[in-house]
């Protein structure tokens, strides 16, 4: 793998890591964060491989804040299981009241 998707998913991850507990974000707020605004999917790469570092994956979702990287965990809804242990409500793999839970990088950090 190339150096600079190397550097691009470490970024990922710092980001991920200052998601704070019961709440969310987007593949799409990090990735236009980081200033790759159509690099979502990359950034759901980038989480997929994060298990082993520590990152909280599991507190990013899509834009509708829907489950859509749960696939990626161990046993079936794991996911779930550790977002709702957060208090984070979720019914049929979409979070309720996602707009009061969804944490914004470009809002919440000074760049």
């Amino acid at each position: 793998m190339q150096t600079k998707t190397l550097n691009f998913f470490e970024k990922v991850y710092d980001i991920a890591k200052l998601i704070p507990y019961g709440r969310v974000t987007s593949y799409g707020a990090i990735a236009t964060y980081l200033g790759a605004a159509r690099s979502a999917r990359m950034v759901g790469y980038a989480l997929n491989g994060s298990v082993a570092k520590n990152v909280p994956a599991h507190r990013v979702v899509n834009r509708k804040g829907l489950l859509t990287g749960k696939q990626h965990f161990e046993g079936t809804n794991l996911m779930q299981q550790l977002l709702e242990s957060e208090g984070v409500i979720i019914i049929d793999n979409l979070i309720q009241n996602f707009e009061t839970v969804f944490w914004n990088p470009l809002k919440e950090l000074q760049q």
